[in-house]
């Protein structure tokens, strides 16, 4: 993440630290266990945990998967509520285009699989590239202004205001805006749920 108002990237940094740290003490693993598992390197896990860094969407992703858990869980701990109402102003940016683009993650859902739900806004010229999520990851996304070129496995897709555009995610993939306006977007992933491990890119039921 680039930089933020402060008080919002402290809270979302010791968020991160302090779940991260609980989840990996629940499953009894080291550093280097769950740097094997997220393919996150340890020396980046450690900063994570000490709350010295602000990971970036990607590397959230990949410790999410690992623990078999949406980003919304390292942000905030699920509540379990029958009704719950949040603003845009709560939801946490986990990305900043260096033009100012950004992305909120609006909510995330925990059962049966994991579902995130995201705004999006990309200015003129800005991109994301996401890595591979877990086998069988999907994303819906609706341009509701603008258009955005989605790019999935080298082949480039045009979206223009008003179309919807889904796709397998677990391969390489990426967003980016070439015209010259804002655009904005609303994304839905699914994730199965289960523990990813990435070195042998299989997934057990999560233990929490």
């Amino acid at each position: 993440m680039t930089e933020l108002g402060s008080d919002r990237v402290g809270a979302v940094t010791a968020a991160v630290a302090r779940q991260v740290r609980e989840l990996r003490a629940a499953r009894g693993w080291s550093f280097e266990e769950l740097a094997g598992r997220s393919g996150v390197s340890k020396g980046m896990l450690v900063q994570i945990e000490g709350a010295r860094t602000n990971p970036s969407v990607g590397t959230l992703c990949r410790v999410a998967d690992a623990f078999g858990v949406n980003i919304a869980r390292l942000v905030e701990p699920t509540e379990e509520r029958p009704v719950k109402i949040t603003s845009t102003a709560e939801a946490p940016v986990l990305w900043q285009g260096e033009h100012g683009g950004t992305a909120q993650l609006l909510s995330g859902l925990g059962e049966p699989d994991l579902v995130e739900l995201w705004d999006w806004r990309l200015e003129p010229g800005e991109a994301h590239r996401s890595p591979d999520h877990p086998r069988g990851t999907r994303e819906v996304l609706h341009i509701l202004a603008g258009s955005v070129v989605v790019r999935v496995d080298g082949q480039d897709h045009p979206v223009r205001s008003g179309e919807t555009i889904e796709f397998h995610a677990d391969r390489e993939h990426g967003y980016r805006n070439d015209s010259d306006e804002q655009a904005r977007l609303m994304m839905v992933t699914i994730t199965p749920s289960g523990e990813w491990d990435r070195r042998t890119r299989s997934r057990r039921p999560r233990q929490d």
